[in-house]
C-alpha cells in the first residue's frame, strides 16, 4: 500500500487511488454528501429500487448469497432483504473499522441471516474467504462506483466478478448515465463544500498511512466533467509552491499543480451493456428513473 501510494505521488502526473478517500472520516463524509441536494446518484438509485424492487427481485433468484462490494454502512443492501431473501450476506469494504460497526449493527436487526464482514481491497483482487458459499452468488455493486474505473479497468474488474460468480451467479449494479454537464459538475462540487472536505480528507489519510506532512489548508478541491473522456475528474490543487515529505520520498509541488484523486465515468445504456458482454455477462435487464439519469442493471454470469 505504501509503495502504491508513494509511486502515485511521484508519478509524472501525481495521483492517489480513490479507494483511499474512504477512511473512517471519509466514509462518514460521503454519507453526508449523499444527503446533499446536488448529489443526485444516491437518491435517484434509491428511487429506482423503491419503484422497481419487486421486478428486480423477480429477475434475481431468491435465496442467493448477497455479496455487497463497497458495503459502507450496509444500508442499501439491507433495504432489499425483505424482497431478495438472501441466504447469506457478505459485506466487503476497505474501511475495516467502519465496516465492522455497520455489520454488527445490521446483524442485530436481522439475526436470522448469516453475515460476514470482509476487510478487502477488492479493486485489485477478489479472494473470498473459504467459508463463503459457492452457489448462487449475487454480487451487489451499487452507487455507480464502477465509474471509478476506466472502461478497460472496468472490463477486467467485472470479469473478475464473473469468475467469482461460478456458473449460477449474477451481478446487480448501479450505473450513472451521461447527462447535462451542469448537473454533473454541481454533484461533485457542491455549494456547502462537503465534497471538497471529502477530497481534502484524503491528505489527512495519506499523512496517517505514509507519515507525510500534507497540510490540507494548502490545497483546494477541483472537480469538473471531461466531456471527451465522459468522466468527472476530481483533483487536489496546490495553492502555492509546497514541499511534501513522507517516509519513502518527497516531492516539490508547484502552485497550481494537481494530484488526481478520482474519476467517475458516465455511460450510456448501450455502452454499458457492451462492457458487460465483454466481461462475460449476458441477459442484462435494466431499470432507470424517469429522467434517464441513472440505471440499475441485473446481468447473469455465462
Amino acid at each position: 500500500m505504501r509503495n502504491e501510494l508513494s509511486a502515485g505521488l511521484l508519478a509524472e502526473i501525481p495521483f492517489a487511488s480513490s479507494k483511499y478517500l474512504y477512511d473512517v472520516l471519509g466514509s462518514k463524509l460521503f454519507e453526508a454528501i449523499c444527503e446533499l441536494p446536488e448529489y443526485y446518484p444516491t437518491r435517484t438509485e434509491a428511487a429506482i429500487f423503491s419503484r422497481h424492487l419487486p421486478d428486480i427481485a423477480r429477475s434475481v433468484e431468491p435465496g442467493s448469497i448477497l455479496i455487497d462490494l463497497g458495503a459502507g454502512n450496509c444500508a442499501k443492501a439491507a433495504r432489499m432483504f425483505s424482497f431478495l431473501h438472501p441466504s447469506e450476506y457478505v459485506a466487503i469494504d476497505i474501511s475495516v473499522d467502519f465496516l465492522q460497526e455497520s455489520v454488527t449493527c445490521l446483524q442485530s436487526r436481522f439475526p436470522q441471516i448469516k453475515m460476514t464482514g470482509v476487510g478487502m481491497d477488492f479493486s485489485s483482487a477478489l479472494s473470498l474467504p473459504a467459508e463463503i458459499g459457492h452457489d448462487r452468488r449475487l454480487f451487489f455493486y451499487p452507487g455507480s462506483s464502477i465509474g471509478n474505473y476506466t472502461p478497460e479497468q472496468a472490463t477486467v474488474f467485472l470479469a473478475r466478478i464473473r469468475e467469482a460468480c461460478r456458473n449460477d451467479g449474477g451481478l446487480l449494479i448501479g450505473v450513472d448515465l451521461v447527462k447535462d454537464t451542469h448537473v454533473l459538475n454541481a454533484a461533485y462540487d457542491d455549494a456547502l463544500g462537503l465534497t471538497g472536505a471529502f477530497n481534502l480528507n484524503l491528505l489527512v489519510h495519506l499523512n496517517n498511512l505514509l507519515g507525510a506532512n500534507f497540510d490540507p489548508r494548502e490545497w483546494r478541491h477541483r472537480a469538473f466533467f471531461n466531456e471527451r473522456k465522459s468522466r468527472i475528474e476530481m483533483h487536489l490543487e496546490a495553492r502555492r509552491d509546497i514541499d511534501v515529505k513522507w517516509s519513502q520520498g518527497h516531492r516539490h509541488f508547484r502552485e497550481g499543480q494537481r494530484i488526481h484523486t478520482e474519476n467517475s465515468y458516465k455511460y450510456t445504456q448501450d455502452s454499458f451493456r457492451q462492457l458487460l458482454a465483454r466481461a462475460g455477462f449476458a441477459d442484462a435487464r435494466t431499470w432507470t428513473d424517469e429522467r434517464g439519469w441513472f440505471m440499475v442493471c441485473h446481468a447473469r454470469a455465462v
